[in-house]
């Protein structure tokens, strides 16, 4: 069972993630929680100085954080990007190809299904946050 997920390569970023309003109130912070429902973009003037944008995850029914996710690596964010709540384990996939690079799921993820979800899909047809080109440019050109 695994009850953290991380797919990168640098030190993990051990400063909690203050909520969006008090990083607006302190200098000095580089982690920021953005709960369902906050506007990722009031980030944007001060991604160089975020080590980890946490997004808050209340409902797996909720996909506000997607969009989050997606805006934020848009504007450049190169930071970690964790999803944290009622994360699925199906969901993971698709939170990856939004910029999602670590997790922090409610409940543990058993290992092996969360391998048959990555390795589902050989090919991806839209071009995502993510670094996989899709079929149709491999095809073509």
């Amino acid at each position: 069972m695994v009850e953290f997920l991380r797919y990168r390569d640098d030190e993990a970023h051990d400063e909690p993630a203050v909520t969006l309003d008090s990083f607006f109130g302190q200098s000095n912070a580089t982690a920021v929680r953005i709960e369902a429902g906050e506007d990722a973009r009031a980030l944007l003037p001060h991604l160089d100085r975020i080590a980890l944008v946490e997004v808050s995850f209340p409902s797996f029914r909720d996909g506000r954080g997607y969009s989050s996710a997606r805006i934020l690596r848009e504007a450049g964010y190169k930071g970690e990007l964790r999803a944290q709540g009622d994360v699925l384990v199906d969901q993971i996939p698709l939170m990856r190809r939004c910029g999602f690079d670590s997790f922090a799921p409610d409940a543990p993820i058993d290992s092996e299904t969360l391998e048959a979800a990555l390795g589902r899909y050989d090919f991806r047809y839209q071009p995502a946050a993510d670094s996989v080109v899709p079929v149709w440019k491999l095809r073509h050109g």
